[in-house]
């Protein structure tokens, strides 16, 4: 009886400590890992959040990018990272689609828990002025004509950008043939000049190709006209629904992080992505504020998750 109260008190004594521990958290810098290339959409909007978060938080809130394995490297060592709050990664569809694509990865999505999702980025199905097409309709006929087969940019596996190359192809039943390039920039001087046909762009790199004058976007493959080109019809406005692919980031912590800080960081992101400050900073590179809490967030990437279980059986027929 004595040993089980002993364990009892410490049992207690731990989960007292605890307490205090997450009362008391941040005491230093928080470090956020972004699995992408610096300088990215992704980097550029996750910079955007952190540099207001950390005002909310009162510590610095470090953005570490660390690419590499098509998101996988980032995500590895967040997972390996203390449960405490200190080591974040940001999130996007990669972990979702890298565990449907690949059996060999070192992490698995059990190995993160939600904090808040903050932005909805827009992909856009870009193509050559040279080419003379101006609606996916024009396109797709060109395409099933043309011989040899025409040729696409594909920047990367598991990319959001790369299942919704995979899946309109398959809806529309084109002959197109892809072409591998490390990321979504290297696409562009190809594009431009013509040796490509098309390519779906994340939006930054869409907005600057346009500024080009030698590429064009001829539909969104979001769910809904962006704000950033309202005059862009959606993917299913073109007539091809299945093919929507949505890109949304976030935060994960390491799987064991204390339920008061991860709701310390959700709040955090709440306040920031509520400032018209941090709107605008996510417009302006490539995106829209898009705040979902802890439980909202969950739910959200439980149902993407199903979707993309059906995008990804449509790739592979």
């Amino acid at each position: 009886m004595q040993r089980r109260n002993m364990v009892g008190a410490c049992a207690l004594l731990l989960a007292v400590l605890g307490a205090q521990a997450s009362d008391d958290w941040p005491t230093k810098p928080i470090r956020v890992v972004v699995p992408y290339a610096p300088g990215g959409v992704v980097d550029v909007q996750t910079r955007a959040v952190a540099q207001r978060m950390a005002q909310e938080l009162g510590q610095p809130v470090v953005v570490e990018p660390r690419p590499g394995a098509s998101a996988n490297v980032g995500a590895e060592a967040v997972a390996r990272a203390a449960p405490d709050g200190y080591t974040l990664l940001v999130s996007a569809a990669f972990l979702i689609n890298n565990p449907l694509l690949s059996n060999n990865l070192r992490w698995k999505p059990e190995n993160f828990v939600p904090i808040a999702r903050f932005a909805l980025s827009p992909s856009y199905f870009a193509v050559p002025v040279s080419l003379g097409v101006n609606s996916v309709k024009d396109y797709v006929d060109l395409a099933k004509a043309k011989r040899p087969p025409l040729q696409y940019g594909d920047g990367g596996t598991g990319a959001p950008q790369t299942v919704a190359n995979e899946v309109f192809k398959a809806l529309a039943g084109l002959p197109i043939e892809g072409v591998s390039y490390q990321g979504a920039p290297p696409i562009l001087p190809d594009l431009g000049n013509g040796l490509l046909s098309m390519a779906v762009l994340p939006s930054t790199v869409a907005l600057t190709a346009v500024q080009t004058g030698r590429i064009k976007v001829i539909a969104n493959f979001g769910a809904t006209r962006s704000v950033q080109m309202p005059d862009v019809p959606t993917i299913a406005e073109a007539g091809y629904p299945g093919a929507s692919v949505l890109s949304w980031y976030g935060l994960h912590a390491p799987a064991g992080t204390p339920a008061a800080v991860l709701k310390r960081i959700d709040d955090a992101v709440r306040a920031a992505t509520r400032t018209d400050e941090v709107k605008t900073r996510l417009i302006s590179a490539g995106g829209e504020e898009a705040y979902q809490g802890q439980a909202e967030f969950a739910e959200f990437i439980k149902a993407d998750t199903e979707r993309w279980k059906r995008v990804t059986a449509l790739t592979k027929r």
